[in-house]
């Protein structure tokens, strides 16, 4: 955050310090309303500019922000008589990916997203949202479940990656997270992903092969985290801010790559100051989306997928190679 940004920062701190001293002075008279209203529209629009100037880095701690939403957020605020599954059937529970049918706009569906936790022993027990084997193999098995019952499927994705520790390589992450890019590739339903905070590598990806890919507005999708590429490229983590304006990785750096299909806005502020606005902006994209994928075929669901994900990121010229 350069000097101009904290600057405006301070600004607003202190324009809504200003307005806390107004209400305490005592009853509210006239001139006193007048001026918190004065005030408060000082402050929106000192939040707007501010917010609507934050470069790749400020967008990254945004996402990141343990108030955010998470899925068993939006599954409450957005879909009705929830009822979680647990398991993939062969070898354990994974409680950093949710799974569970529920009912979206009167009609069966199958929710799915990572899930962290909001305080440390939840953190923990969730794995920071970083998901085994045993997760992804869990997803799969909701999303069978949902082709067999011809239901649609959202996927919520919040997650810095797939955990990289010994036992989850010892049962196979890689293949895991491989099978499901394939099986989600062919699934005969449509298939609706909104990235609501890190979309971490394969991690993501994992669960996020979808016919229609949404990212809210200050969430990011990239191949590895910044501090990962800052590690490999410089070897000094420190250069993160660097990496993450390199990796291109906000939602107005990847629409225009067709990586993703639309940008979802956020509350004043971010997704972290409301969670019941945030699920409100997103429900008419999540809506349009199922009703323009409901009608295709089979077929023609698996054709588009396909089509979607081999157009993406075009590159053209080839005049700087040798």
């Amino acid at each position: 955050m350069d000097a101009k940004e904290k600057k405006r920062q301070k600004e607003i701190e202190a324009l809504e310090r200003e307005v806390e001293e107004l209400r305490s002075l005592g009853p509210e008279t006239g001139s006193t309303l007048a001026d918190i209203e004065r005030i408060r529209r000082e402050v929106a629009e000192l939040k707007r500019e501010f917010y609507s100037h934050l470069d790749a880095w400020q967008r990254l701690l945004l996402a990141r922000h343990p108030q955010r939403p998470y899925t068993l957020d939006y599954a409450r605020m957005l879909f009705e008589d929830f009822s979680e599954i647990h398991g993939d059937r062969l070898f354990a529970d994974d409680p950093a990916i949710v799974c569970g049918m529920a009912r979206f706009g009167g009609r069966s569906a199958m929710v799915i997203g990572q899930q962290k936790g909001r305080d440390t022993k939840a953190r923990v027990a969730r794995n920071f949202g970083q998901a085994k084997p045993e997760g992804y193999r869990k997803a799969l098995r909701a999303m069978r479940l949902a082709a067999k019952f011809k239901c649609p499927i959202f996927c919520f994705i919040d997650t810095p990656g797939a955990y990289p520790g010994v036992g989850a390589e010892e049962r196979g992450q890689a293949e895991a997270i491989a099978l499901n890019l394939r099986e989600m590739a062919r699934l005969p339903v449509p298939i609706v992903v909104t990235i609501t905070g890190e979309g971490g590598s394969g991690g993501a990806l994992g669960i996020a092969v979808g016919d229609r890919v949404f990212m809210l507005e200050n969430s990011v999708y990239s191949v590895i985290s910044p501090e990962g590429c800052a590690s490999i490229m410089w070897r000094d983590p420190t250069k993160a801010e660097v990496a993450c304006e390199a990796l291109k990785i906000t939602a107005n750096d990847l629409l225009p790559m067709k990586i993703i299909d639309a940008i979802v806005p956020e509350p004043e502020g971010g997704a972290h100051n409301d969670h019941e606005e945030s699920a409100r902006l997103l429900r008419p994209a999540l809506e349009q989306a199922l009703q323009e994928l409901t009608p295709l075929t089979p077929a023609q669901l698996v054709d588009q997928r396909y089509d979607k994900f081999r157009h993406m990121a075009p590159f053209y010229g080839t005049s700087a190679l040798p």
